[in-house]
């Protein structure tokens, strides 16, 4: 899939503005004789704990509350990393029946299941990652991330008096099997290629905080311990390259995104120049409200495609700095006693966080 073509960059006007003629949605999962949607029942699969701490503590409570309070029964699982899980969980239920499957990919191990699930006529929304042949795929603008997040270290660099046609810059990507990474990449590029930034070295992408910095000191040491910028795909991986930089006594740009209570606080402390926030409620409420229309029998449509022609519903991120941390603390998406512990301590009292 070319991705680089696929994200409109203007501003998503509201998440509710899902209705304009066009898509059909599928029927199934539980009345098969008169391919009736099972219709108060949403089955939700998350991927893991371990690639953002999202998943638990964002992800799950707000999809769980919009559902349950719009009257349906959610059975969301978490497949903890494991892609035999994945499958697992999702026969186990399918066999209980499901108005509509609402995935997060895992390895390509969504595929199969977006295959069972339509073969019985449920439709199958792609949440956050694309998966092939979803019905409908709701996630952030993902080029756009990649472009806050270019953007972020050629400024970076700038302000440290580096000219970024000649700066050594890391790509750090995540990882190939998520079908958003190859969009963060490309965003990312877009904009640094532009500035004159070639990746002096990339190692394999991986959404792995210790693995990412095993190749990032690998790839340090390859360039004898120069480094004057870090694309990170995420603030997972920002962690672990920060790590080694700080082994090697180095502070560069390091971009991130996910805005975790570590990337905030590398953020506030000055080694992550900044995180790209996706708040999360905005694309719960997305899929949710995509979900709930599904699961009443109703046709949704929406304006965007994918370049495959997968309807799209995208939200759009914003870049979080130090000055703006207070507001992912405002929106309840991390917790002030959380990030103002330690040696962050004076950092956020520097930048009025409470």
């Amino acid at each position: 899939m070319k991705h680089s073509s696929l994200i409109s960059l203007a501003a998503i006007a509201g998440v509710s503005a899902l209705m304009l003629a066009g898509c059909s949605s599928s029927g199934g999962g539980g009345d098969g004789e008169t391919g009736e949607p099972a219709a108060d029942r949403a089955c939700v699969i998350l991927p893991d704990a371990a690639s953002s701490p999202r998943w638990e503590n964002l992800d799950r409570p707000a999809l769980d509350t919009a559902l349950t309070d719009a009257g349906f029964e959610a059975d969301i699982q978490n497949a903890q990393g494991d892609t035999s899980q994945y499958a697992t969980i999702a026969d186990q239920q399918l066999s209980k029946g499901c108005g509509v499957m609402l995935l997060v990919d895992l390895e390509g191990a969504a595929g199969a299941v977006t295959e069972k699930a339509q073969a019985e006529g449920i439709p199958v929304i792609a949440y956050d990652r694309p998966i092939e042949g979803a019905d409908f795929y709701v996630s952030f603008d993902n080029f756009k991330v990649g472009e806050l997040q270019g953007q972020s270290i050629v400024d970076g660099l700038t302000a440290a008096g580096k000219d970024p046609a000649t700066a050594t810059v890391v790509y750090m990507g995540g990882d190939a099997t998520d079908g958003n990474a190859a969009m963060f990449h490309d965003g990312a590029d877009s904009v640094m290629a532009a500035a004159g930034i070639v990746p002096a070295a990339e190692p394999p992408g991986i959404w792995d905080g210790d693995k990412s910095a095993t190749n990032f000191e690998q790839a340090l040491t390859a360039l004898g311990g120069k480094v004057d910028a870090v694309w990170a795909a995420n603030d997972t991986n920002a962690a672990g390259v920060i790590t080694i930089l700080d082994k090697n006594g180095l502070t560069v740009p390091v971009s991130g995104q996910d805005a975790s209570t570590a990337g905030l606080q590398n953020v506030l402390l000055g080694k992550q120049i900044a995180t790209v926030y996706k708040e999360v409620a905005l694309e719960a409420d997305a899929a949710t409200e995509l979900a709930i229309q599904l699961l009443k029998g109703e046709t949704p449509e929406v304006e965007k495609t994918l370049e495959d022609g997968t309807p799209y519903i995208a939200v759009t991120p914003v870049l979080v700095g130090p000055a703006d941390v207070q507001t992912v603390i405002d929106n309840g998406e991390a917790s002030a006693d959380e990030i103002c512990t330690g040696e962050v301590l004076a950092a956020c009292e520097a930048n009025g966080i409470e």
